[in-house]
């Protein structure tokens, strides 16, 4: 069997027993609504909508192909479009908080309720520079779009555990790999074959996640300093 199937099935596997954990570990109402929000995440982002993706792949990549736009920046513009789409799901979980038995701003996965509010000044607009930072990086190298999908599922998770401020957010790297590697699969498998790239070796595939992040990281403080600072804008809010 394929090494990255295998690779693929085992992390599943193990975001599934992760899912578990967090519902059978529940000591409060917030908690249960919690692993219920992110069970939802997997259903309709990991599965319904990976699932569409893998289907669809070869004939989004024609159509990715023959636009007349350079492809750095399509790249970019796909990604953050399909993240767009995946905070249409977090969002709507959140919102579905009653639903799952707790209320609104006492569980959640996003540190809003109003979409346009999460894109705009929470993870979306952070989400870009990581974005200008791969295709800098698949502009130099020939990476595979499994090696930037795990690549962006490990920048996705120390995101996460950083904004977290909890290190034990990193033991959900298998869950977080599908939900961030998602938003940028497809935009790397649509990349033109001739594009100049060298041949990524396994150094340049072992150092795309933390070369990602770092070069990222400029443009992310910026942002942080404009959303926090300057507009006094909340990290996370409720009505």
């Amino acid at each position: 069997m394929n090494a990255k199937k295998v690779t693929l099935g085992l992390l599943f596997a193990a975001a599934l027993l992760i899912l578990a954990v967090m519902r059978l570990g529940a000591q409060s109402a917030a908690e249960r609504a919690v692993a219920g929000m992110a069970s939802g995440l997997v259903l309709l982002w990991v599965i319904a909508g990976g699932g569409l993706m893998w289907r669809l792949r070869r004939q989004v990549r024609q159509r990715v192909l023959a636009m007349r736009l350079d492809w750095r920046v399509k790249f970019v513009l796909f990604a953050t479009l399909l993240a767009c789409l995946e905070e249409v799901v977090t969002v709507s979980m959140t919102n579905l908080a009653p639903w799952f038995g707790a209320p609104i701003g006492e569980a959640y996965i996003t540190a809003s309720t109003n979409y346009f509010d999460v894109i705009l000044l929470h993870s979306v607009v952070v989400l870009i520079p990581y974005f200008i930072a791969l295709a800098f990086l698949l502009a130099r190298y020939d990476l595979s779009p499994f090696t930037v999908f795990i690549a962006f599922g490990a920048v996705g998770t120390l995101s996460e555990a950083l904004f977290a401020g909890s290190g034990a957010m990193l033991l959900a790297f298998p869950f977080w790999c599908f939900v961030y590697g998602l938003m940028v699969y497809l935009p790397a498998y649509s990349l033109p074959r001739r594009r100049g790239a060298r041949p990524a070796r396994w150094l340049a595939q072992l150092l795309c996640a933390p070369a990602t992040f770092l070069l990222a990281l400029p443009m992310i403080a910026l942002i942080a300093v404009f959303i926090e600072g300057v507009l006094g804008h909340p990290r996370i809010h409720f009505p």
